[in-house]
């Protein structure tokens, strides 16, 4: 593939021109083709400049028609693969490849990403968290602020706490620095039980036994009303538990109206409710981090990165009033988008949505507007913009991820902006993959 001449080369091939020299002179003074330079001097005689001119690329392959079937399929069946659909446009006479049908969906807002695990939900279980939320709906925040949040988690020595993502090129998978060595059954594992407020994380103990009521019981004693004491709730606080048979049963709920605790009515399967969950995760990455090697180095680092966890992240997650958006870790995704469709289709205005949801009446408006007349709230595509990041720049992030194939995209974005160039991380991880090097 011949490489194409430098600006400069070509200003210089023009006022060599106009200079009087001949095309065969212009070239063997700059190395260049005769053809080259006869190219760049028609150019520049029809439209009076060397710059690229737009290009029109290659004609789609799919038709309008043959895009709207695929998406009205995809629409319609989402678990469909782009196998099935190479074949539904070859029996229409349209013959593509896989990559042409990924990149067609994704023009019409349509990525294929990992399914969500989320709890099994019967009718009955639909109705009572939609009844346990409207009884919530008004609470203010500082009720939040007043409920310890509690539950058990497995953690394992080498199991899949975390995901660990790598920067590789192709058919390099099998590299022992792009690898995280496996055992069976996870090679052990511990059972913990934890609590955290708004304040910031309480107590973290290790279950040692196969849990039970009256062990339940035991551990609530010790632990509770400490970690109330420590995280300084406010009298009246409330405890909030799941509705594992160990926590309802009738030797626990006695013992819990005993104390005089206030507990949370929690419906049932509702694991995702639960902000805690995002605690667990948070403790798993670091923990997976540091890279233990047997239960009892597994044990120590746990409770030290339990002691880290920071408090911010926590009470801003419990802001909001309605208990479901409380508990998304990201409040501007596409989840909260929806949640306050969904807000919006239940009978409220812009004005109660907004206050509702602690946002501006303008992105309220915005994003409904978006789904009357676009069906979605996902992102539209853009025209895009100049990019950031310099040759030298991309050479650094190239050389660092060759390095240290575990190096982050948060941890390159730190390294650019002490450079002096200030990328968004996703910035990151595009430019790398056009460069081969991709997160796995």
């Amino acid at each position: 593939m011949t490489k194409e001449l430098s600006k400069d080369t070509r200003n210089k091939i023009v006022d060599l021109h106009q200079a009087g020299k001949t095309e065969s002179a212009i070239g063997k003074q700059l190395g260049v083709k005769k053809s080259t330079v006869g190219a760049i001097i028609r150019k520049w005689k029809t439209y009076k400049t060397t710059d690229n001119l737009p290009r029109s690329g290659a004609p789609r392959k799919i038709s309008p028609r043959g895009v709207k079937m695929i998406t009205r399929t995809v629409s319609k069946n989402p678990r469909t693969t782009p196998g099935d659909l190479v074949n539904d446009l070859q029996r229409a006479g349209t013959k593509v490849t896989k990559a042409t049908i990924s990149n067609t969906l994704r023009r019409q807002g349509l990525k294929s990403c990992s399914a969500r695990r989320v709890p099994l939900l019967k009718p009955v279980h639909v109705r009572a968290r939609l009844k346990s939320a409207r009884e919530h709906l008004d609470d203010p925040e500082e009720d939040w602020e007043n409920v310890i949040w509690s539950d058990e988690t497995k953690i394992e020595l080498f199991g899949k706490n975390s995901t660990c993502r790598v920067w590789r090129r192709k058919n390099a998978e099998l590299h022992p620095k792009n690898t995280i060595p496996t055992v069976k059954h996870g090679g052990g594992n511990i059972m913990l039980w934890g609590c955290f407020s708004a304040k910031g994380p309480g107590r973290l103990i290790r279950v040692k036994e196969r849990m039970n009521g009256a062990m339940y019981r035991e551990i609530l004693s010790k632990n509770l009303l400490p970690s109330a004491r420590a995280l300084k709730m406010k009298r009246g606080w409330v405890f909030q538990h799941d509705n594992d048979p160990k926590h309802t049963a009738r030797a626990t709920k006695e013992w819990l109206c005993k104390k005089h605790f206030k507990v949370l009515e929690w419906p049932s399967q509702s694991p995702d409710l639960n902000p805690i969950e995002n605690l667990w995760r948070e403790l798993k990455i670091r923990v997976a981090q540091r890279q233990p090697q047997n239960i009892t180095a597994l044990e120590e680092i746990c409770m030290e990165e339990w002691a880290k966890l920071p408090t911010t992240p926590f009470s801003g997650g419990l802001a909001g009033v309605f208990w479901i958006i409380v508990l998304l870790q990201n409040p501007s995704s596409l989840q909260l988008e929806v949640t306050k469709l969904l807000v919006y289709q239940s009978g409220k205005g812009y004005k109660a949505v907004s206050k509702a949801l602690g946002l501006p009446r303008t992105t309220v408006r915005a994003i409904i507007y978006k789904w009357r007349k676009h069906g979605t709230v996902e992102n539209l595509p853009r025209s895009g913009q100049l990019t950031k990041i310099t040759p030298r720049a991309q050479r650094q992030l190239i050389q660092e991820v060759t390095k240290d194939p575990t190096t982050t995209s948060k941890e390159l974005q730190a390294s650019l902006a002490s450079v002096k160039v200030s990328v968004h991380d996703s910035t990151i991880r595009k430019r790398l993959g056009k460069n081969g090097l991709h997160g796995k």
